[in-house]
């Protein structure tokens, strides 16, 4: 089994882009119209891309950039799920309960995760929540925790030809 593009470390997930670096125009002054701060994240292997350039540094826009692929991937990336949640999900349970903010740098890798599960299971949350040991609401909650991964779920139930989640 393979780790989702999600969940790699920053440098690795780093040397799997390409990084293209560009001026954009804007409020910030000078050194932000006349710099290349902006800062364009391209995966390779995937092909999906995120970019940042609302700040005048450019190390971080590179860093609101990467955080932005990583949910872009867990978003629009699909890979086959394991038969059982991973280690990093199980360290997040607690008692049938999920404990993850929507700004942890593992946010975007658990919900990659259980959008591969939710896939495996025609993306029917019950079955998915039991299988990942969190209760269906918890499942829920996870996705209402970020508006885009909410949009998603719900594109991909429609897919499936299920009703949205409200």
């Amino acid at each position: 089994m393979s780790t989702h593009p999600a969940a790699l470390v920053a440098a690795d997930l780093l040397g799997a882009c390409r990084e293209i670096r560009t001026r954009r125009c804007g409020p910030g002054g000078q050194h932000r119209n006349k710099t290349e701060t902006a800062v364009v994240l391209v995966h390779g292997p995937t092909g999906i891309s995120a970019e940042a350039s609302e700040r005048r540094s450019q190390a971080e826009n590179r860093q609101t950039a990467l955080k932005r692929l990583r949910l872009s991937l867990a978003l629009e990336h699909r890979e086959p799920a394991s038969h059982q949640p991973s280690e990093s999900w199980r360290r997040r349970v607690r008692g049938r309960q999920l404990v993850i903010s929507a700004a942890h740098e593992d946010f975007p890798a658990l919900i990659a995760e259980a959008l591969d599960h939710l896939g495996a299971a025609g993306f029917q949350t019950a079955p998915t929540a039991h299988t990942l040991g969190v209760t269906g609401t918890q499942l829920v909650r996870l996705f209402k925790k970020s508006p885009a991964a909410w949009v998603a779920l719900n594109r991909y139930r429609a897919g499936a030809g299920l009703p949205p989640l409200k």
